[in-house]
């Protein structure tokens, strides 16, 4: 329920509240979807209502939440309601079944989506590195001779669920360090459950957000195989920037509502903006009450600290970030044919973001 401090709020009252019937997954208390307060009424937004499905609750999609709690997206005309989809998988198929007008997850979801027959875009990137390629494993594992990736050979790794974004990443760091096929890949389902997974020994690592590193950390017990952050290592397997998390749409969406669109990503645009000019603490202090329920101060302060590295600057991905993607991707989750049917000019539509930093 909202503190008294919201009740107050006329924009509280009207788009506080609840959706329910979708599993959890984040390592914050599972709950119903939510969708998060803005600041003008709906019956102002004068190009009508969006819903936008982001993929959990975590500091990576400051974004979102930022654009929401300052009112950005009202201030260009659109009444977006940004929910908790609770996976990537999820929002994906929401967006699929028109439940939503847009969607944050991996940015191998709409081309998964496409490839199965329903034309998905980017309209925006988020970052520049996979802030969920960390791994996880046990301090104690780790002093017991588990040092890097390739001694995971004859191991478990724990992921969402298969084919989902933190499955590629264990895959495709498996395969750089020759064991793919020597690596037990095991989908738990949420955040929380695999970092429990871990802990509790019944994996012996797990693909990790920022915010499940840190926790581990804190908790004394976590220790990384692979940090996105550590230049030399991220380099050596992905070759530069690849986008992680983006925002995107179906292709009928552009067609039928391309203002409500540009709307939606300049939203993001100004997120981004204030989220690069203003101090981690400052970013927590305004979204860590409504939109990081269960996250401590210091855990949201570090993990926003960390994703202020490489969230991106102008919200482009460009054909050269695309091109890495696929390499992600092809062989693993998708077919050399069927990479032919998803090429950047079909899947990546940066004229939106373009547009709203004066570039087109």
């Amino acid at each position: 329920m909202p503190s008294s401090r919201h009740a107050r709020s006329p924009s509280s009252r009207s788009r506080r509240r609840f959706l329910g019937g979708i599993a959890g997954a984040s390592i914050a208390p599972a709950f119903s979807s939510f969708l998060m307060p803005g600041v003008a009424l709906a019956q102002s937004a004068k190009l009508g209502t969006a819903d936008y499905g982001v993929a959990s609750i975590d500091p990576l999609y400051a974004m979102a939440y930022v654009a929401a709690k300052k009112g950005y997206f009202a201030q260009a005309g659109l009444d977006v309601r940004p929910l908790n989809a609770q996976s990537g998988p999820r929002a994906k198929q929401m967006l699929a079944a028109g439940q939503l007008f847009a969607a944050t997850s991996g940015v191998n979801d709409p081309v998964s989506l496409t490839i199965a027959g329903k034309q998905a875009v980017l309209v925006a990137g988020f970052d520049n590195r996979i802030a969920f390629a960390n791994i996880l494993t046990t301090k104690k594992l780790y002093e017991g001779g588990l040092k890097d990736i390739r001694s995971l050979a004859g191991r478990s790794i724990g992921v969402t669920q298969p084919q989902s974004a933190t499955w590629l990443m264990a895959v495709y760091l498996a395969d750089r360090a020759g064991i793919k096929d020597k690596l037990q890949v095991r989908a738990l389902g949420d955040f929380s459950t695999m970092l429990g997974a871990v802990k509790s020994g019944s994996v012996d690592c797990c693909t990790a957000t920022y915010s499940m590193l840190n926790k581990a950390k804190e908790e004394g017990w976590g220790v990384p195989l692979f940090e996105v952050t550590d230049d030399a290592s991220w380099n050596a397997n992905f070759g530069g920037d690849v986008p992680g998390v983006g925002l995107y749409v179906m292709q009928d969406s552009i067609d039928k509502r391309p203002e409500a669109v540009q709307a939606l990503v300049t939203g993001i645009v100004k997120a981004s903006d204030f989220i690069r000019q203003t101090t981690p603490g400052d970013i927590v202090s305004l979204i860590e009450e409504e939109y990081l329920p269960g996250y401590g101060r210091q855990l949201s302060i570090d993990s926003v600290s960390v994703f202020k590295k490489i969230w991106s600057g102008d919200n482009l991905i460009t054909p050269q970030h695309y091109a890495r993607l696929m390499d992600v991707m092809g062989g693993r989750q998708i077919t050399p044919q069927e990479m032919k049917q998803v090429p950047y000019e079909k899947m990546v539509n940066m004229s939106f973001v373009k547009r709203a930093r004066g570039l087109a």
